[in-house]
């Protein structure tokens, strides 16, 4: 399957007075707000966006709700829903039917008002900018931290590069046949290690997408620290941003590695998420990307 971004819905998502919500549990952390806002004064899109805090449990309700109601333009789902939402929708792209999870939903109006919700992954796309902007290049060898959904979406970016091998590890090695589906999918060298291989890949390679949680990695930060021959360079993409720098992240740098805050990835999923909440407004990613960096303290490019 080819990675593309996705396209603007020719539907009625785009609409003036509309709403749209980062949905998760806890959420209160979350820098999707500053993102969008920033990106709507932007662009001219009347759009509120909020942080609604959602459980698993409560997400069936949450979307019954949605359907009675009328002027959503679309929602930023995050963890843990990206793979509880899927079932809930009347549609998916191919990309989250790959995946088996999403990180977007957008909501279209046909004329008697009844609202259809396709959902949607832009973290692809998020992973692949913030590794390319970091200066990434094809034929890498690379490294996933982690086996959830985050994951997944890993492995389908660091196909688009083309790596030499990808090596996953996870605490427990039983729980990756999602990720190694979607290699498989992809057709990429892949091979699954657990996490007492973890210190020794982590030396070893030329790039590394951490997606455990805050924290997650701490203790491999600790062993990272006694490998006694990392290759020199490579690039640490840590998704969580929060806090920062993670144990992992400052153990990578202080060793000589290039670090990708995971604000970047988020930065780069939001300006897809704008792309298709907002439809014909969007016109200039370049310029929209700016804004959002300006709304987090991140570097313009």
């Amino acid at each position: 399957m080819r990675l593309s971004m996705p396209a603007a819905p020719a539907g009625g998502s785009a609409r003036s007075g509309s709403r749209a919500a980062v949905l998760g549990h806890p959420i209160g952390h979350s820098k999707s707000p500053a993102l969008h806002r920033a990106a709507y004064e932007l662009i001219g899109f009347d759009c509120s966006y909020r942080a609604i805090d959602v459980t698993p449990e409560a997400l069936p309700g949450f979307i019954r709700t949605l359907r009675s109601e009328q002027g959503w333009a679309g929602l930023s789902v995050t963890m843990p829903l990206k793979s509880a939402m899927v079932p809930l929708m009347d549609r998916t792209s191919e990309l989250v039917q790959v995946l088996g999870v999403l990180n977007t939903v957008v909501a279209e109006y046909d004329d008697g008002g009844a609202v259809s919700l396709t959902g949607h992954n832009t973290d692809v796309a998020g992973i692949i900018g913030a590794l390319r902007h970091a200066g990434v290049e094809d034929g890498a060898s690379a490294l996933i931290l982690g086996g959830g959904g985050t994951a997944a979406a890993a492995a389908a970016a660091l196909a688009s590069l083309k790596p030499s091998s990808v090596v996953l590890c996870l605490r427990d090695p039983a729980k990756a046949s999602g990720v190694e589906a979607v290699a498989a999918h992809f057709g990429i060298p892949f091979d699954v290690r657990g996490w007492d291989a973890a210190a020794e890949a982590l030396a070893g390679a030329d790039t590394v997408v951490s997606t455990l949680p805050p924290h997650g990695a701490d203790s491999l930060a600790a062993r990272l620290a006694g490998v006694p021959k990392r290759r020199p360079g490579g690039v640490l993409l840590d998704v969580a941003y929060d806090p920062w720098p993670s144990a992992i992240a400052a153990e990578w740098e202080r060793q000589g590695g290039t670090v990708v805050h995971g604000l970047e990835m988020l930065i780069y999923q939001a300006v897809e998420q704008v792309r298709l909440f907002a439809g014909e407004r969007f016109t200039n990613a370049a310029e929209v990307t700016n804004v959002m960096c300006d709304a987090v303290g991140a570097s313009r490019r």
